[in-house]
């Protein structure tokens, strides 16, 4: 027996060792899909296959470098460069640029990203005159990128009856036409957005049959990672190319299906032994990442589901602790809470910061999670925040790359055609833009054909001397490296010098930022790099690189930080210690997800990630009360809540004191329509930040003094009394909070204590 296969348990050996046909490897979380990944592709290679015929397909450039990797360590040579191991969009871009012409393309087109895409819908709906409140860029690119991955072009869209409707009724009619539009602008830039990379290499497969034959033969075997997350284009693309030898691997899971907002469809999967005929289908069940108590409540609660490929995740790991739910008063309580116990931990167990998760189902929720982490100095990054890519000076900077490889680029034309300020003004600029589109011809074109536009002597010459700047760089693209050219462009722009004239903390910032990147294309430069187009370092391969990276590339996991994201951004990692936040009704499952049981089963499924992302230990947190639009709102505990195995919950924490263990009052597992309030049951000073029942069923009405007027309440101290406009008169007994968010805990004659936010409530100082 080869050594590789001496590692693996019997469903993962049996993966591996199918060579020929289409196989489904449904591999359950933590169940080391990776692992069966990486040796079923040495297995090939190492029993003849060649590595130019094998096809891996992921969703981040991470999880292919760390495939590659482990094919490399594996087989203990260097064959593994020669894989097509990358994501969906790398990948197709790659071969993109060798057929580019085959669809009108240069083959150094430039990718647009997001911001991109969405400042040429800016721009069409501009033009069309349109309002840009009705027709905002958000809504517009998010329902053409859906159109692109179901393969619906600008022609097919407005001549689709359905789609019209959907328009109409959002009283939007015209995003046919806007569709038609930017796709007209993207092909005249000689651009491509990302949902472009799907689309055209599928109209290349599809209307060039030379093409299909050329790839299908080159592919012989084709692997897909997390095929749960596929959309329209991606399946129907692994369609055609494995139509030829069908030796189709996909590996997945159902319950982990969680991105229908991005076009997945969890169909894929659940259909795909209908699409090739004697599938073999392999269940990998063994889970070697949790406990056995946070295993079996994520098989408990995935089980709820209808529509899925039944299976049922074990582990030969320990029990563990149990599942500790914690129910707060407010949401800030729940930070508070979470800090507490991250502290505490830290101290017990000796875990580093790094070792926590905090999940939550909106990026708003991060709020109260920050604010108590900075007020004890735990050290923390949130995930999902601007990209290093996205900031202005980086964006500016690289956008007189892009115009140097693709002059043809009017978004990054317009962005540094007058950055350094050089005297080209707005009205220069869109008389530019006029131009291009009278005579459909590319901005660059205006430019570079300046004298026979009407254009003024001084403004003339500006324009020809920027010209002959991005003319000089051009001639260098084939002599020097990336990092070469960017010095170049960097010093004879100006920019460099801009941003160091800067002495401001902001502009030091930037220019740190921009020396950053160059730092970056040096590393790219200097890296030791594969055979073929990869060992290319021209200023093209850099662009490309970066503009098709994601947040999960960028993080290198190096800084001892907690760890703050979405659950949707946390699929794929894993922590020894998560806290889920949030578990309300109407917050988790999404008050926006729940209109149908595929919206619900999707909801669940994404609890199911959440509870499978921890290792040893697992917190569940929600609040009584949670300020979400500016209103404090009270909440029910999710439904979710309701389906989880009391045996395996440590209830001793649900509203109780962490540290002294003690169970509050009132019972966090009943789940009253409204929280109750016993008036004569004092709290207790220790345990008010974690009480479980909001202190209020019933108001007693209170018509406010004539003349009522609010006072200022930013020195409010305890002791003070008030009058509330619905509460009535009251004494402040406590003062807490942020100082630019206070809380004041109130008790009213009539009316029982209360938590009042300061910047929102309307109070009378009485004396």
């Amino acid at each position: 027996m080869q050594e590789y296969l001496q590692g693996l348990n019997e469903s993962q050996r049996e993966a591996v060792l199918h060579r020929d046909g289409p196989i489904m490897i449904v591999a359950g979380a933590g169940s080391g899909k990776t692992k069966v990944l990486t040796t079923r592709i040495a297995h090939l290679m190492a029993t003849g296959v060649d590595a130019f015929q094998i096809l891996a397909l992921t969703f981040t450039n991470k999880a292919a470098a760390e495939m590659k990797e482990r094919v490399t360590h594996i087989l203990g040579n260097n064959e593994a460069k020669n894989l097509y191991i990358g994501t969906f969009h790398s990948v197709f871009a790659r071969i993109l640029r060798a057929e580019a012409d085959k669809l009108g393309y240069p083959r150094n087109f430039t990718i647009y990203d997001t911001d991109d895409a969405k400042s040429v819908v800016k721009t069409v709906v501009k033009e069309m005159n349109l309002d840009d409140k009705h027709y905002k860029a958000n809504t517009v690119y998010n329902r053409i990128s859906s159109a692109k991955n179901s393969l619906i072009t600008p022609e097919e869209y407005i001549n689709d009856y359905g789609l019209q409707q959907e328009d109409m009724r959002a009283n939007r009619p015209l995003i046919g036409q806007i569709y038609t539009a930017y796709c007209n602008r993207c092909y005249k830039n000689g651009a491509m957005d990302f949902d472009d990379l799907l689309l055209k290499f599928y109209q290349l497969l599809s209307t060039h049959p030379e093409s299909l034959s050329k790839y299908q033969r080159k592919f012989k075997y084709i692997m897909i990672d997390e095929y749960q997350d596929t959309n329209t284009s991606q399946y129907q693309i692994i369609k055609l190319l494995g139509a030829m030898h069908e030796n189709v691997a996909v590996v997945g899971d159902d319950a982990q299906s969680i991105y229908s907002f991005r076009g997945a469809t969890i169909e894929n999967i659940l259909q795909f032994q209908k699409d090739y005929d004697e599938v073999k289908v392999v269940m990998l069940e063994q889970n070697y990442r949790s406990s056995q108590n946070i295993l079996h409540v994520a098989n408990h609660i995935i089980s709820n589901n209808k529509g899925q490929i039944p299976k049922k995740l074990w582990t030969s790991n320990h029990e563990g602790d149990k599942i500790k739910l914690v129910r707060t008063a407010t949401d800030n309580d729940e930070g508070k809470y979470v800090a507490d116990a991250i502290q505490e931990q830290k101290l017990r167990n000796h875990y580093r910061n790094s070792d926590f998760a905090i999940l939550y189902r909106t990026n708003a929720q991060s709020r109260s999670f920050e604010e108590s982490l900075r007020r004890m100095n735990i050290a923390y990054r949130i995930y999902g925040g601007i990209s290093f890519y996205q900031r202005k000076e980086i964006k500016d900077f690289l956008s007189y790359l892009r115009v140097v490889l693709n002059p043809g680029d009017e978004e990054a034309l317009k962005r540094i055609i007058n950055y350094p300020a050089r005297g080209i003004g707005k009205t220069s600029i869109e008389k530019a833009i006029l131009f291009a589109n009278q005579y459909n011809i590319s901005m660059w074109n205006v430019l570079e054909r300046a004298a026979e536009f009407g254009y003024k002597a001084s403004t003339l010459e500006i324009i020809n001397n920027f010209v002959i700047m991005i003319k000089m760089f051009q001639s260098e693209l084939q002599k020097k490296n990336a990092y070469d050219l960017a010095i170049l462009v960097g010093k004879q722009t100006g920019i460099v010098k801009d941003l160091f004239n800067d002495k401001t903390t902001e502009g030091l910032a930037r220019y740190e930022n921009l020396q950053e990147l160059l730092n970056s294309i040096k590393e790219f430069t200097e890296t030791p790099t594969e055979d073929g187009e990869l060992l290319d370092k021209s200023l093209g391969s850099y662009l490309q690189q970066i503009t098709l990276l994601t947040d999960a590339d960028d993080d290198k996991g190096e800084s001892d930080v907690v760890k703050l994201m979405t659950i949707h951004a946390a699929k794929g990692l894993e922590f020894p210690v998560v806290f889920v936040g949030g578990l309300e009704e109407t917050l988790f499952p999404n008050a926006m997800a729940i209109n149908t049981r595929e919206e619900l089963e999707e909801e669940r499924r994404l609890f199911y990630v959440a509870i499978t992302r921890a290792k040893t230990r697992l917190w569940l947190t929600y609040s009584n009360n949670r300020y979400r639009f500016g209103n404090l709102t009270q909440n029910e505990p999710s439904r979710f809540v309701d389906e989880l195995p009391g045996e395996r919950l440590d209830k001793s924490f649900a509203g109780g004191n962490m540290r002294n263990n003690q169970t509050n009052h009132w019972n966090a597992f009943d789940k009253p329509k409204y929280p109750s309030y016993n008036q004569n049951r004092e709290p207790q000073p220790e345990k008010q930040a974690y009480l479980v029942s909001t202190p209020v069923i019933k108001i007693k009405e209170h018509v406010p003094s004539p003349g009522f007027a609010p006072s200022d309440t930013s020195n409010l101290q305890p002791g003070q009394k008030i009058e509330h406009q619905k509460f009535g008169f009251g004494e402040v007994i406590k003062m807490e909070g942020a100082a630019h968010n206070p809380v004041a805990t109130v008790k009213f004659e009539y009316n029982g204590e209360k938590k009042i936010m300061l910047n929102y409530a309307k109070l009378r100082i009485v004396e």
